[in-house]
């Protein structure tokens, strides 16, 4: 499946609750089950496609730069993603390096467009707005609390991504979890936005698909049955049919495909 972006209801639920979150300045928490697309929506939001191999990448600076600025203006926003077992100063030192050369980025837009940044006791206020923490169950206690910590001295909203059941986990945290304002839950597609995605799909393959004809409402049952609305294993499972169309010679996806694509997959959904 192409790497291009589908805007479901979820995403734009997802963009709804963080715009919430950078709105009250609190902190949000979203779960769901692997694969459903919490990172996808959340890298989205926060353009860090464009914008993170760019502030990794630092360098000298270029017209087809403009674009990145943008971007990092609208968004105001950093998105991270801590190591597995990361210590509390690589934490800090990592996100203190995303979060100072996003900021540059959103400055030089607004130098830019003619904004001037003030300047109080020497240090600029951030441009800033909001920060996603991903995969947010690879947290220590210590990294909880500091991010915490931060969120008091900055006022910087936070979002914490993670699992089904964080929520409670966080629970264990009181000063954390009094501060929080919003939690939001990050569910698989829907039947009819499977439909939406397939039907997207079946035209890049050279095909329309009609739900009303029977071989087809076959094909799309079983690629139901199968993903159970798993953004990331319909990903997988989609190239694989292609892959089997192919080899086979044929031009019509039919249940018999989606079976022998399947079987070509390590399947574990929770």
């Amino acid at each position: 499946m192409p790497n291009q972006f589908v805007v479901t209801k979820e995403h734009r639920r997802f963009t709804e609750f963080a715009d919430a979150v950078r709105k009250q300045q609190t902190i949000g928490i979203c779960f769901g089950a692997a694969g459903v697309g919490k990172t996808l929506s959340a890298r989205r939001y926060a353009h860090w496609d464009l914008i993170g191999p760019f502030i990794k990448q630092w360098g000298p600076r270029a017209e087809s730069d403009l674009k990145v600025y943008a971007a990092a203006h609208r968004a105001r926003t950093v998105f991270y993603t801590p190591q597995v077992a990361a210590s509390l100063r690589s934490l800090r030192d990592q996100l203190d390096y995303d979060l100072r050369h996003t900021n540059i980025l959103v400055e030089e837009h607004l130098r830019l467009i003619g904004h001037t940044v003030s300047y109080r006791h020497g240090q600029p206020p951030s441009q800033l707005e909001l920060v996603i923490v991903d995969e947010a169950e690879r947290l220590t206690a210590t990294a909880i609390e500091w991010l915490r910590d931060q969120y008091d001295r900055t006022g910087t909203a936070l979002i914490l991504i993670g699992m089904p059941g964080i929520e409670k986990q966080f629970a264990h945290y009181p000063q954390l979890y009094s501060r929080l304002g919003f939690a939001h839950q990050y569910r698989p597609l829907g039947h009819d936005e499977l439909l939406f995605v397939l039907e997207r799909q079946w035209r890049k393959l050279g095909h329309t698909l009609d739900p009303d004809d029977f071989t087809d409402a076959q094909a799309v049952a079983a690629i139901e049955r199968i993903t159970r609305g798993n953004f990331r294993l319909l990903e997988r499972l989609l190239p694989q049919i292609q892959r089997v169309l192919r080899i086979n010679e044929l031009d019509v996806i039919t249940n018999d495909v989606i079976e022998a694509a399947r079987s070509t997959l390590v399947i574990g959904v929770s």
